[in-house]
């Protein structure tokens, strides 16, 4: 088992393989919300639509996730703009700026002669890249996560439940909602340097599905997504190492992995039907309304 992990001892793996569990705990945060509201075509759109971001930043010689997140902010405001004043669906808004950022993105290197960036590292990561300065941004990502994911634990709760419900309550649903669009924001831009664009998504939904059947309880199943993640960034780096394969996409792919695997074992394992929520991640109605009441009594 040392000589095994015996490649986690050098300084690039060790930093990729802090910098990765830090990604995979933001996004198992962040991912678990993203599994019971069905957001996941608003995280692979925000994954997509950094790319003029990307560019723009590599072009003008600026830090290139400072360009990702001017890209994933222009995104999530102009999706919420369209759906409230544009008499648009939610998906219809976010199909709608995914194609026209991405197609903008492609301009701009298509037109560009001196972008040198590899497309295969804006596309899938780097996460032997990571340096230590990637590290503490990362650590700050995950703490300004984990402090909104609490204090507004309730009101993202009863937002999944009712939204009505919240509005009654004075939980200020709108309010969760433009969060809940700021975590997935942070959490892709956090994600992109380990993962890519491409396969940011993969952290994101991955290990909170491999998680939920196993969980009965919302802060339970991040743990749960967050110590899986962790295990795939492990897996996905020593993969990479020993098989010559790109990390990232090991990363993601052992992510994957594990989804299946609880999958398969909890199908296996199960001897009578479960609720739905057990398959989904989601807690029952009537579960999530007695936690608001006695969270607001």
């Amino acid at each position: 088992m040392t000589l095994l992990l015996e490649p986690l001892a050098t300084d690039f793996m060790l930093r990729a393989l802090i910098g990765g569990s830090l990604c995979a705990a933001i996004c198992a945060v962040v991912g678990t919300w993203v599994v019971i509201r069905g957001m996941a075509f608003l995280g692979e759109a925000m994954a997509h639509g950094m790319l003029p971001g990307v560019a723009v930043a590599t072009l003008a010689g600026v830090p290139v996730v400072l360009g990702a997140a001017a890209s994933a902010i222009v995104m999530s405001l102009g999706v919420g703009y369209l759906a409230r004043r544009g008499r648009l669906s939610h998906d219809t808004s976010i199909g709608l700026f995914f194609v026209g950022m991405l197609a903008a993105g492609v301009i701009i290197v298509s037109h560009s002669r001196s972008f040198a960036t590899d497309a295969t590292a804006i596309l899938f990561g780097d996460v032997l890249a990571i340096g230590p300065t990637d590290i503490r941004l990362l650590a700050v990502g995950l703490l300004l996560t984990v402090l909104v994911a609490t204090a507004f634990h309730r009101a993202f709760v009863a937002l999944a439940f009712d939204r009505r419900i919240a509005h009654v309550m004075g939980l200020r649903p709108r309010l969760a909602q433009v969060l809940l669009v700021g975590l997935v924001t942070l959490a892709v831009v956090a994600s992109y340097q380990a993962v890519g664009a491409l396969l940011v998504i993969g952290l994101l939904l991955a290990p909170p599905v491999a998680a939920a059947p196993w969980t009965a309880r919302i802060p339970t199943t991040m743990v749960t997504a967050a110590l899986i993640g962790m295990v795939s960034v492990v897996v996905g780096l020593l993969a990479s190492w020993y098989c010559g394969t790109a990390a990232g996409a090991s990363i993601a792919l052992a992510a994957v992995g594990c989804a299946a695997l609880s999958t398969v074992i909890r199908s296996l394992t199960r001897r009578r039907p479960t609720s739905t929520h057990r398959s989904t991640g989601q807690e029952p109605a009537e579960a999530l309304s007695q936690k608001v009441l006695r969270a607001n009594a």
